[in-house]
């Protein structure tokens, strides 16, 4: 068993976190300041997002949701994803099955 401290906590800045990689999973906190631009890329790995702070609009395949604390999303890998109109600071536990960029680097 391992706790993950930290875990869903707002950064304060734009940022990526990751606290855990094994090869099966990865799971990071993502945070994006209100009225930030988020920048992601399409993620060869499928993702789970849980909002655990703030509200802002996803956009992704082509549909757009409003999000809060306690929303729940799942990305499939390769969809074209992103956080819009972010009206309060955001953050969200992240969790990638297989782990982040694992499929990327077996394709190399």
């Amino acid at each position: 068993m391992r706790v993950i401290s930290g875990a869903g906590e707002f950064a304060g800045t734009a940022s990526w976190v990751e606290h855990l990689s094994v090869a099966d999973l990865s799971v990071g906190t993502y945070s994006l300041p209100a009225g930030s631009t988020d920048s992601q890329e399409p993620h060869t790995e499928d993702e789970v997002y849980l909002i655990t702070a703030g509200r802002a609009v996803l956009e992704s395949g082509g549909d757009r949701m409003t999000v809060r604390p306690g929303s729940v999303i799942y990305v499939p890998a390769g969809e074209v994803h992103r956080f819009a109109e972010i009206a309060e600071d955001l953050a969200a536990i992240v969790v990638f099955a297989p782990a982040e960029y694992s499929r990327a680097l077996a394709a190399h």
